[in-house]
């Protein structure tokens, strides 16, 4: 393990106990709480993305904002739902938010997962090519906005220009070097890790994943990452790419960690999704001696370079910052982190 962040999914609600009552609220406190993971010595600070929900949507302003608030830490999503994305606006966005941040933007990408609304997309303005579907679609806005990034002109510039023109084919603006290195394409099947590899794209694999085998989900994923790896060494590529997985795991050091987690050991479950059978990763609650012995056990974790720990953002910055600082102190190490 070389790497740990944390992963939000930025859920609001105006209930009684939650300290996130607000969008405001949750794009604010996720600001405060990347800056406080940076402060704690996290490596990354990854946010998911829903539309229609009550949950962080767009992401390149609050990208760009903890960019300008931060120096060190990674900033990235997990993950952007490519059906919902203009490849051609998302290239300028994500090039303005890694500029921003100094060329720390990592970006999750995928297809896309179940949704709030049926079709979310077409109200969007996107609708799948004739016999392509949904997913289809997804994955030809991603080899796209893969190729904005290399950063080729393509279109024919005005011969009379508001502006002067450098030489040739224009590209798209703001260019953001090097980022195409740092496009992570989150999986759920042995098939589209294979084929992330191919297109020379970073692995994220989350906390669930197509049941392939019926193996325990640790194992499943594990041989889902050595998969990526050896597809992405036949496809010859030269740098080495990166692979992270997402765990829930919490440290249990005081009365209120007991009282929020420790509800006894959990286990893997299994359910329908997109009418796929998927098996779902369990969480992992204990004190830290334990909780380490647990983790050693994890096979995915040790074939990843990093992990994502969701975090249970309407619990408040406070506890967040200090459910990170338990994990990076009392149980990160003796992984090998640091």
């Amino acid at each position: 393990m070389k790497k740990i962040g944390f992963l939000s999914f930025g859920h609001w609600s105006d209930t009684q106990h939650s300290a996130t009552r607000s969008a405001s609220d949750v794009l604010l406190q996720s600001i405060d709480l990347a800056v406080a993971a940076e402060e704690l010595g996290a490596n990354g600070a990854y946010f998911r993305v829903h539309h229609f929900a009550r949950q962080l949507a767009s992401p390149f302003p609050l990208l760009a904002a903890v960019g300008a608030r931060t120096q060190r830490i990674e900033i990235g999503t997990g993950v952007i739902d490519m059906r919902y994305e203009n490849p051609f606006y998302m290239f300028e966005d994500a090039g303005s938010a890694d500029l921003i941040s100094g060329g720390r933007l990592q970006l999750g990408i995928s297809r896309g997962s179940p949704e709030q609304v049926i079709d979310g997309w077409r109200h969007f303005g996107y609708a799948p090519a004739e016999g392509q579907d949904a997913s289809d679609m997804g994955r030809a806005h991603a080899e796209t906005f893969l190729k904005l990034l290399d950063g080729k002109g393509f279109a024919q510039p005005n011969p009379n220009p508001m502006f002067p023109n450098p030489p040739g084919l224009l590209r798209l603006e703001p260019f953001a070097d090097g980022l195409k290195d740092r496009i992570w394409w989150g999986s759920a099947s042995n098939a589209t890790a294979v084929w992330a590899a191919k297109m020379g794209m970073n692995l994220q694999s989350s906390t669930l994943k197509a049941d392939e085998s019926g193996q325990p989900f640790h194992v499943q994923q594990a041989e889902q990452i050595r998969l990526f790896r050896t597809a992405w060494k036949e496809a010859g590529h030269t740098r080495t790419p990166r692979v992270s997985v997402s765990r829930s795991i919490f440290a249990l050091v005081d009365d209120r960690d007991r009282a929020y987690f420790g509800r006894g050991d959990s286990s893997d479950q299994i359910g329908l999704i997109d009418n796929m059978r998927a098996v779902f990763g369990r969480t992992y609650a204990a004190e830290p001696e334990r909780l380490i012995e647990q983790l050693r056990a994890d096979e995915a974790i040790a074939e990843a370079d990093t992990v994502l720990l969701t975090v249970p953002n309407q619990l408040g910055v406070a506890y967040n910052v200090h459910l990170l600082e338990a994990l990076l102190t009392q149980v990160a190490p003796a992984l090998g982190w640091r």
